[in-house]
Protein backbone atom coordinates (compact mmCIF):
# COMPACT_ATOMS: atom_id res chain seq x y z
CA UNK A 1 0.00 0.00 0.00
CA UNK A 2 1.12 3.88 -0.74
CA UNK A 3 0.43 5.48 1.88
CA UNK A 4 0.75 9.87 1.96
CA UNK A 5 1.61 11.63 5.36
CA UNK A 6 1.51 15.19 5.38
CA UNK A 7 3.19 17.88 7.54
CA UNK A 8 1.52 19.97 10.08
CA UNK A 9 -0.84 22.15 8.00
CA UNK A 10 -0.38 26.11 9.04
CA UNK A 11 -3.34 27.80 8.20
CA UNK A 12 -4.88 29.03 4.83
CA UNK A 13 -1.64 28.89 2.47
CA UNK A 14 -1.02 25.65 4.07
CA UNK A 15 -4.62 24.49 3.36
CA UNK A 16 -4.89 25.77 -0.49
CA UNK A 17 -1.09 23.65 -0.82
CA UNK A 18 -2.45 20.53 0.29
CA UNK A 19 -5.75 20.52 -1.63
CA UNK A 20 -3.78 21.62 -4.90
CA UNK A 21 -1.52 18.91 -4.31
CA UNK A 22 -4.31 16.21 -3.73
CA UNK A 23 -5.98 17.76 -6.60
CA UNK A 24 -3.23 16.50 -8.96
CA UNK A 25 -1.64 13.48 -7.11
CA UNK A 26 -4.30 11.72 -4.65
CA UNK A 27 -5.32 8.96 -6.91
CA UNK A 28 -1.53 7.67 -6.41
CA UNK A 29 -2.15 6.76 -2.79
CA UNK A 30 -4.08 4.11 -0.97
CA UNK A 31 -4.30 6.56 2.30
CA UNK A 32 -3.79 9.79 3.08
CA UNK A 33 -3.09 11.04 7.00
CA UNK A 34 -2.07 14.46 7.78
CA UNK A 35 -1.53 16.44 10.61
CA UNK A 36 -4.06 19.63 10.61
CA UNK A 37 -3.46 20.94 14.57
CA UNK A 38 -2.33 24.22 12.83
CA UNK A 39 -5.22 24.25 10.32
CA UNK A 40 -7.04 27.41 11.70
CA UNK A 41 -4.69 30.52 11.41
CA UNK A 42 -2.34 28.71 13.09
CA UNK A 43 -3.64 27.51 16.16
CA UNK A 44 -6.79 24.59 16.19
CA UNK A 45 -8.96 23.16 14.21
CA UNK A 46 -12.61 23.89 13.64
CA UNK A 47 -15.21 21.34 12.17
CA UNK A 48 -15.68 23.17 8.84
CA UNK A 49 -11.99 22.73 8.40
CA UNK A 50 -11.71 18.57 9.66
CA UNK A 51 -14.76 18.27 7.31
CA UNK A 52 -13.27 20.07 4.30
CA UNK A 53 -10.00 18.12 4.39
CA UNK A 54 -12.38 14.77 4.65
CA UNK A 55 -13.90 16.50 1.32
CA UNK A 56 -10.58 16.71 -0.63
CA UNK A 57 -9.61 13.14 0.05
CA UNK A 58 -7.78 12.69 3.49
CA UNK A 59 -8.26 9.46 5.18
CA UNK A 60 -7.35 10.60 9.32
CA UNK A 61 -6.04 13.98 10.91
CA UNK A 62 -3.18 13.51 13.71
CA UNK A 63 -2.81 16.73 15.97
CA UNK A 64 -1.05 17.74 19.01
CA UNK A 65 -1.05 19.75 21.66
CA UNK A 66 -2.81 22.85 19.71
CA UNK A 67 -5.70 20.29 19.34
CA UNK A 68 -7.74 22.01 22.43
CA UNK A 69 -7.29 25.83 20.83
CA UNK A 70 -10.79 25.88 19.30
CA UNK A 71 -13.45 24.76 22.27
CA UNK A 72 -15.97 23.59 19.45
CA UNK A 73 -13.98 20.57 18.23
CA UNK A 74 -14.10 19.30 21.97
CA UNK A 75 -17.62 17.42 21.37
CA UNK A 76 -16.93 16.60 17.57
CA UNK A 77 -13.62 14.57 19.06
CA UNK A 78 -16.04 12.07 20.50
CA UNK A 79 -18.26 11.69 17.44
CA UNK A 80 -15.64 11.47 15.28
CA UNK A 81 -12.95 9.24 15.59
CA UNK A 82 -11.10 10.10 12.45
CA UNK A 83 -9.71 12.97 14.31
CA UNK A 84 -7.30 11.29 16.69
CA UNK A 85 -5.54 13.49 19.37
CA UNK A 86 -2.50 12.58 21.16
CA UNK A 87 -3.27 9.12 23.19
CA UNK A 88 -0.93 9.89 26.37
CA UNK A 89 -3.69 12.39 27.27
CA UNK A 90 -5.25 11.92 30.77
CA UNK A 91 -8.13 10.01 31.04
CA UNK A 92 -11.52 11.55 30.68
CA UNK A 93 -10.51 14.41 28.05
CA UNK A 94 -12.68 14.58 24.35
CA UNK A 95 -11.70 12.48 22.25
CA UNK A 96 -9.84 9.52 21.16
CA UNK A 97 -5.79 8.38 20.43
CA UNK A 98 -6.38 6.17 17.18
CA UNK A 99 -8.68 5.26 14.91
CA UNK A 100 -8.63 1.84 12.67
CA UNK A 101 -9.46 2.73 9.12
CA UNK A 102 -9.47 0.34 5.70
CA UNK A 103 -7.65 2.07 2.73
CA UNK A 104 -8.61 2.49 -0.81
CA UNK A 105 -7.76 -1.76 -0.86
CA UNK A 106 -9.90 -2.82 2.08
CA UNK A 107 -6.59 -3.12 4.35
CA UNK A 108 -6.93 -2.12 8.09
CA UNK A 109 -4.55 0.43 9.14
CA UNK A 110 -3.85 1.70 12.64
CA UNK A 111 -3.19 5.14 12.95
CA UNK A 112 -2.05 6.55 16.38
CA UNK A 113 -1.03 10.04 17.57
CA UNK A 114 1.20 10.43 20.52
CA UNK A 115 3.13 13.33 22.26
CA UNK A 116 5.86 14.15 23.45
CA UNK A 117 6.97 14.99 27.17
CA UNK A 118 10.45 16.90 26.60
CA UNK A 119 9.83 20.52 26.55
CA UNK A 120 6.34 19.86 26.38
CA UNK A 121 3.22 19.87 29.09
CA UNK A 122 3.66 16.78 31.27
CA UNK A 123 1.22 14.63 30.28
CA UNK A 124 1.40 10.65 30.66
CA UNK A 125 4.58 8.73 28.90
CA UNK A 126 4.34 8.18 25.23
CA UNK A 127 6.89 5.13 25.79
CA UNK A 128 4.13 3.36 27.85
CA UNK A 129 0.85 4.88 26.34
CA UNK A 130 2.69 3.73 23.33
CA UNK A 131 3.18 0.22 23.63
CA UNK A 132 0.11 -0.23 25.27
CA UNK A 133 -2.10 1.12 22.26
CA UNK A 134 0.18 -0.80 19.95
CA UNK A 135 -0.26 -3.83 21.72
CA UNK A 136 -3.70 -3.45 21.64
CA UNK A 137 -4.21 -1.91 17.90
CA UNK A 138 -2.24 -5.25 16.60
CA UNK A 139 -4.56 -7.66 17.76
CA UNK A 140 -6.77 -6.08 15.05
CA UNK A 141 -4.33 -5.62 12.10
CA UNK A 142 -0.69 -5.59 10.86
CA UNK A 143 -0.01 -2.26 9.58
CA UNK A 144 0.41 0.72 11.99
CA UNK A 145 1.22 4.14 11.99
CA UNK A 146 2.29 6.83 14.30
CA UNK A 147 2.78 10.73 14.55
CA UNK A 148 4.51 11.76 17.63
CA UNK A 149 4.28 15.04 18.33
CA UNK A 150 7.11 16.17 20.02
CA UNK A 151 10.16 19.09 20.19
CA UNK A 152 13.26 16.50 21.50
CA UNK A 153 14.67 14.65 18.61
CA UNK A 154 16.50 12.62 21.04
CA UNK A 155 12.55 11.70 22.52
CA UNK A 156 11.39 10.86 18.76
CA UNK A 157 14.38 8.71 18.29
CA UNK A 158 14.11 6.96 20.99
CA UNK A 159 10.56 5.74 20.73
CA UNK A 160 10.98 5.09 16.85
CA UNK A 161 14.15 2.55 18.78
CA UNK A 162 11.60 1.11 21.29
CA UNK A 163 9.01 0.83 18.77
CA UNK A 164 10.95 -0.82 16.30
CA UNK A 165 9.35 -3.73 14.54
CA UNK A 166 5.83 -3.18 16.27
CA UNK A 167 4.74 0.02 13.98
CA UNK A 168 5.05 0.11 10.39
CA UNK A 169 5.90 4.25 10.60
CA UNK A 170 6.80 6.26 13.06
CA UNK A 171 7.03 10.32 12.21
CA UNK A 172 7.44 13.28 14.32
CA UNK A 173 6.18 16.30 14.10
CA UNK A 174 5.87 19.90 15.92
CA UNK A 175 8.75 21.36 15.11
CA UNK A 176 7.85 22.28 10.83
CA UNK A 177 11.13 21.77 9.59
CA UNK A 178 12.03 18.73 8.12
CA UNK A 179 14.36 16.52 8.84
CA UNK A 180 16.55 14.79 6.49
CA UNK A 181 16.81 10.94 8.64
CA UNK A 182 13.96 9.42 6.68
CA UNK A 183 15.33 5.60 7.33
CA UNK A 184 14.20 1.83 7.84
CA UNK A 185 15.23 0.82 10.83
CA UNK A 186 16.88 -2.38 11.92
CA UNK A 187 13.66 -4.12 12.35
CA UNK A 188 11.21 -2.81 9.69
CA UNK A 189 9.70 0.31 10.75
CA UNK A 190 9.79 2.75 8.71
CA UNK A 191 11.00 6.56 10.69
CA UNK A 192 11.80 9.94 10.16
CA UNK A 193 12.34 12.66 12.94
CA UNK A 194 10.02 15.42 11.53
CA UNK A 195 7.89 15.10 8.27
CA UNK A 196 7.84 19.31 8.20
CA UNK A 197 5.21 21.60 7.58
CA UNK A 198 3.31 22.69 4.24
CA UNK A 199 2.13 26.34 4.35
CA UNK A 200 4.16 29.46 3.61
CA UNK A 201 8.46 29.19 3.32
CA UNK A 202 8.27 33.28 3.68
CA UNK A 203 8.19 33.24 7.02
CA UNK A 204 8.62 31.17 10.68
CA UNK A 205 7.78 28.00 11.24
CA UNK A 206 4.63 29.47 8.87
CA UNK A 207 3.99 32.61 10.49
CA UNK A 208 5.20 35.65 9.53
CA UNK A 209 9.48 37.00 10.68
CA UNK A 210 7.58 40.54 11.39
CA UNK A 211 5.33 38.63 14.48
CA UNK A 212 8.02 36.57 15.29
CA UNK A 213 11.31 37.98 15.44
CA UNK A 214 10.23 41.22 17.60
CA UNK A 215 9.73 38.39 20.59
CA UNK A 216 13.29 37.07 20.50
CA UNK A 217 14.39 40.54 20.16
CA UNK A 218 12.03 41.85 23.80
CA UNK A 219 10.88 38.81 25.29
CA UNK A 220 7.70 40.54 25.22
CA UNK A 221 3.69 38.57 23.97
CA UNK A 222 3.50 39.01 20.15
CA UNK A 223 0.26 38.33 18.04
CA UNK A 224 1.25 35.55 15.29
CA UNK A 225 -0.07 36.20 11.74
CA UNK A 226 0.29 33.57 9.37
CA UNK A 227 3.06 34.03 6.49
CA UNK A 228 2.14 34.04 3.04
CA UNK A 229 3.83 32.89 -0.43
CA UNK A 230 6.09 30.83 -1.53
CA UNK A 231 4.29 27.71 0.05
CA UNK A 232 5.34 24.39 0.28
CA UNK A 233 3.99 20.82 0.85
CA UNK A 234 6.25 18.86 2.90
CA UNK A 235 5.50 15.21 3.70
CA UNK A 236 6.12 11.23 3.23
CA UNK A 237 5.42 8.92 0.79
CA UNK A 238 5.70 5.15 1.69
CA UNK A 239 5.00 2.16 0.58
CA UNK A 240 3.85 -0.48 3.07
CA UNK A 241 3.85 -4.50 2.53
CA UNK A 242 -0.40 -5.20 2.72
CA UNK A 243 0.73 -8.77 4.31
CA UNK A 244 3.94 -8.52 6.73
CA UNK A 245 3.13 -4.48 8.18
CA UNK A 246 6.84 -3.64 7.08
CA UNK A 247 7.72 -0.65 5.55
CA UNK A 248 9.38 -1.14 2.44
CA UNK A 249 10.12 2.46 1.14
CA UNK A 250 10.30 5.88 2.77
CA UNK A 251 11.20 9.55 0.91
CA UNK A 252 10.81 12.93 2.10
CA UNK A 253 8.27 15.18 0.08
CA UNK A 254 9.66 18.88 -0.18
CA UNK A 255 8.56 20.73 -2.96
CA UNK A 256 7.17 24.28 -4.76
CA UNK A 257 4.06 23.58 -5.94
CA UNK A 258 4.87 26.66 -8.17
CA UNK A 259 7.67 24.47 -9.17
CA UNK A 260 5.38 21.55 -9.96
CA UNK A 261 3.21 24.36 -12.35
CA UNK A 262 0.43 23.61 -10.06
CA UNK A 263 0.08 27.29 -9.22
Amino acid sequence: MKVLVVGDIVGRPGRNTLKAYLDKYKSKYDFIIVNGENAASGFGITIKLCDELFSWGVDVITSGNHIWDKKEIYEYLDRNDRVVRPYNYPAGVPGTGYVIREDRKGNKIGVISLQGRVFMPPIDCPFAKGNEIVEEVRKQCKTIIIDFHAEATSEKIALGKYLDGKVSLLYGTHTHIQTADNKILLDGTGYISDVGMTGSDNGIIGMTKESIIPKFLTALPQRFEIAEGNERINGLEVDIDDETGECVTIERINMSLIDLGIF
